[in-house]
């Protein structure tokens, strides 16, 4: 991993609780997928929330920039209804139906019209998509979670000086 794990993750401003095993179990099986292990061992470390400001670097263009997209945060696992937040995995079901985004996918970032998502259709491993549904863009990023993780750069390396 090019990024120190331990030094991937900023605030938790949802105050997500800890990463459980029954938390985990629940939401690969409400999911239906396996979730990647890399993406495991950091909502280990902290369970979603905002990172210290990443992003992938594009070839192709996409409606956020020209040559890359963001991960400013990273979605965890909550399963408790009663806490409140925008960075959970598990609304994906509902989102996907929200937004009409593609089917078997697992929402990593994104607010609506744009998600980052683990993309299921083609293979139980995942590839990583761009999806903006506001644009029809449906844009391959990376090859699986491990090479997007390990391919983002500090989002300042983006911006024009």
């Amino acid at each position: 991993m090019a990024i120190d794990q331990n030094e991937f993750w900023d605030e938790n401003y949802y105050n997500h609780p800890s990463l459980t095993e029954d938390m985990l179990s629940a939401a690969e099986t409400i999911l239906n997928v396996k979730l990647p292990k890399l993406l495991i061992d950091l909502l280990r470390i902290q369970n979603g929330g905002y990172t210290k400001g990443f992003a992938f670097p594009m070839a192709e263009k996409t409606t956020w920039a020209p040559n890359h997209v963001p991960l400013t945060n990273l979605f965890g696992i909550v399963a408790d209804k009663s806490i409140e937040t925008a960075q959970n995995i598990l609304a994906t079901p509902y989102m996907i139906k929200e937004w009409g985004l593609p089917e078997k996918q697992v929402l990593l970032t994104g607010d609506g019209p744009w998600w980052i998502t683990l993309d299921y259709r083609n293979s139980d491993v995942p590839t990583v998509r761009w999806i903006d549904v506001d644009c029809g863009e449906d844009i391959h990023v990376a090859d699986s979670f491990d090479d997007f993780i390990n391919g983002l750069l500090p989002v300042i390396s983006f911006i024009e000086k």
